[in-house]
């Protein structure tokens, strides 16, 4: 993978982990991308093995909790991890790293009984979450109209009756996290609460998978009446937005430098591709439009990043990083999907088939525009935020 150079820089004690992390990505996750993506037993088994692999060589739940059995690397230090890790798609599962925002959120906000059972069941890999909030019918940029209703039944408890959908790896989850209204009516902006639904509860059932431009992984579920635990309400009841508000600025900045480690992935295989392939004028590098391509690309990568890792500085000192993340959001998903483009244009015809990752690198980058709320919602949020500055 090339070096990106400019601010910020990985620090030293970091460089050996990360580049041990971007070769177990490289030699081990990536050749195994038809399988994983295909889902199913056969990549369920390599999943397994992958995993027995990266605990072997002291790879596993790098960023979670060492109460949860993981390392604790500051966020700060896991920024340039997560950047070699999320160039697969597959490589936080692989290595441990995909339950942080579900295993954090239980382990800051579950009651007593919620924090005893599922954080480190969920860090060890042995149990499965999924985060569900958005509804068919229902603008996902706004939580307000949340049509899914919790009511209180009879001995304690709630019966919780929606639907949900684009909810991702819903089909193989133990448990879903479900934004519900619990008080109030829609558009009040009180009365939204988390409630933590075992997905084998009775009433809860996976509608349809949804694919996203052709990928699978995205799913709509179902709650008819399913009963839940007084014990199982995470945070306070009606303060669902200021658990779901953490755990997005977090997650949408993990996903910004996963989105950089995928576009440095399209890049290094688009200058690969112009230094190797040599037509009857001369390598293809040599051409000023392929150049073109390069340059502007390179431009994407290098501004795009000092904003990721901005937002990455004020979550790890603790400060509001809404209008960081919200910059970094949008760019990130634009650079991705700029480079993979790009990519696939000096690539040519085999840029678009499936002897290549660029078609899945772009398509993530296409999704990433909308999925964790759309380009607009980011711009509108920042610029109000930038109007009211001093």
């Amino acid at each position: 993978m090339t070096e990106i150079t400019g601010a910020p820089v990985c620090p030293p004690a970091v460089t050996e982990l990360r580049d041990r992390v971007a070769a177990f990505v490289r030699e081990r996750v990536m050749p195994g991308e038809p399988v994983l993506d295909a889902g199913g037993p056969e990549a369920a088994t390599l999943l397994r093995s992958l995993q027995r692999e990266a605990r072997a060589e002291g790879l596993w739940a790098l960023p979670l909790p060492a109460e949860l059995g993981g390392q604790d690397l500051p966020l700060a230090s896991y920024a340039h991890v997560a950047e070699a890790e999320g160039a697969s798609d597959h490589g936080p599962a692989a290595l441990g790293s995909a339950p942080l925002l579900d295993a954090l959120m239980l382990w800051r906000h579950g009651t007593p009984a919620v924090r005893d059972r599922y954080p480190a069941r969920l860090a060890a890999g042995d149990l499965r979450a999924c985060y569900a909030m958005t509804e068919p019918g229902v603008p996902g940029t706004d939580p307000f109209l949340t049509a899914t209703r919790a009511v209180p039944r009879d001995g304690g408890g709630w019966r919780v009756s929606g639907r949900k959908w684009f909810t991702s790896a819903a089909a193989d989850a133990d448990l879903v996290t479900v934004l519900a209204r619990t008080d109030g009516e829609a558009p009040d902006r009180e009365g939204l609460s988390l409630l933590l639904v075992p997905a084998r509860t009775p009433g809860f059932r996976v509608v349809r998978e949804l694919p996203v431009l052709g990928a699978g992984g995205q799913w709509e579920i179902a709650l008819d009446d399913v009963a839940v635990d007084a014990a199982h309400l995470v945070g306070e009841r009606g303060e669902a937005l200021a658990v779901a508000g953490e755990r997005l600025q977090l997650g949408r900045t993990l996903r910004c430098l996963r989105w950089l480690g995928q576009a440095r992935r399209a890049f290094d295989l688009m200058r690969e591709r112009a230094a190797t392939r040599t037509g009857s004028r001369g390598p293809l590098g040599d051409l000023q439009l392929i150049q073109r391509h390069v340059f502007e690309s390179l431009l994407a990568l290098r501004t795009t990043r000092p904003l990721v890792y901005e937002a990455v500085a004020r979550l790890d000192a603790g400060l509001d990083a809404r209008v960081e993340v919200g910059l970094a959001k949008v760019a990130a998903a634009r650079t991705l999907q700029q480079v993979a483009d790009a990519a696939i244009q000096v690539h040519g015809a085999e840029g678009l088939g499936p002897d290549t990752p660029l078609p899945a690198l772009f398509r993530t980058g296409r999704a990433a525009r909308i999925l964790d709320g759309p380009d607009e919602l980011h711009i509108a949020s920042v610029a109000r935020r930038a109007l009211r500055m001093p």
